[in-house]
């Protein structure tokens, strides 16, 4: 195949990353590379434009994975207002080819890309060769996929079980969806678990009666997302709040289990990848056995959950990989 150069991108309700590939350096080596506030844009079109235009290069053919269910070569990116339509990028950017994926889809094609140095176990287990993957992102939102082996390799299937109904698993849980309901008339695993969903979690615990620092209620009223604020107040070694840490254990907690539940629902016995860009920052919470605990925690199976190992992928790129790699094949 003659060396072609192909734009991938990642395209989320909080930003959107494009980068350019040479077809012959492989999806691990970008020639260039921006990310974009997505709020700040009226359509990913006018993204696209606005690096090509930097960067002065002309993409043969593109693919995009975007956080939202793709039909029909259409997708409404979730926590965003864009509609993209493939053959509508393609004609506006002088593209052959406009591949859409969900961007789960992106991440797990990007797994089998990825090197030991990528990734970190904070569960250990025993893979089976060839066993289906799962993957489970809480980025803004919370998505999820899984890949399947055939005669051709890894296959990346779709998935939108982050909207399932949120399953609590302890009194806590119950009590924290009856105060999710209060929001909304369906709750899914996305709304007690995912970036949107951490500042809910901080304010049910706050409404059980845990204490919140004057400093710190000082310091979210002021922020425009409170979510890194609440997560850096947990792991703050000098000054931790305890109202901070309890809402990243529940978070983990609901994580872990709906990770548990993922692995059930495909039989991942080759692992469970864990994405997003939330998580590297919470490694040395999930290190103490909370999440292990949480993830095996399923009654008759729980010995075959336990020998599932789980994986975070750290590389902050997976999903651009996996658009890269996938926008090189050629129908």
């Amino acid at each position: 195949m003659a060396d072609e150069v192909i734009l991938a991108g990642d395209i989320g309700g909080t930003k959107t990353s494009l980068a350019l590939f040479a077809s012959s350096s492989g999806c691990r080596t970008p020639l260039a590379q921006a990310t974009f506030a997505s709020g700040q844009y009226p359509s990913l079109s006018a993204v696209v434009k606005e690096f090509l235009d930097k960067v002065g290069r002309q993409p043969a053919r593109a693919c995009f994975g975007v956080a939202g269910p793709v039909v029909e070569g259409c997708v409404k990116v979730t926590n965003l207002t864009w509609e993209i339509v493939a053959s509508e990028l393609a004609a506006t950017h002088n593209l052959t080819e406009v591949k859409l994926i969900n961007d789960l889809v992106a991440i797990a094609l990007a797994v089998p890309f990825l090197v030991p140095e990528d990734m970190r176990t904070i569960h250990a287990g025993t893979p089976e060769a060839g066993g289906v993957m799962g993957v489970i992102a809480p980025g803004t939102g919370l998505g999820e996929a899984f890949l399947a082996w055939d005669d051709k390799g890894y296959q990346a299937m779709p998935s939108e079980g982050g909207h399932a109904d949120f399953a609590p698993t302890s009194a806590q849980q119950d009590r924290l969806l009856a105060f999710l309901r209060q929001q909304s008339d369906h709750v899914s695993y996305e709304k007690a678990c995912s970036g949107l969903a951490i500042p809910s979690l901080y304010a049910f615990l706050k409404a059980e009666g845990a204490l919140e620092p004057e400093w710190l209620a000082n310091l979210l009223a002021a922020a425009v997302d409170p979510t890194p604020i609440i997560i850096a107040a947990a792991l703050d070694q000098e000054r931790p709040t305890l109202l901070c840490q309890q809402t990243m254990e529940l978070f983990i907690d609901i994580l872990a289990a709906e990770a548990g539940n993922l692995a059930l629902k495909v039989m991942a016995t080759g692992g469970i990848y864990l994405g997003g860009g939330i998580l590297p920052r919470m490694l040395p919470a999930l290190y103490n056995g909370r999440f292990s605990r949480a993830f095996a925690r399923k009654g008759r199976h729980s010995p075959l959950v336990a020998r599932i190992p789980v994986q975070v992928i750290l590389h902050p790129d997976a999903a651009l990989f996996g658009a890269a790699a996938l926008a090189m094949e050629k129908n």
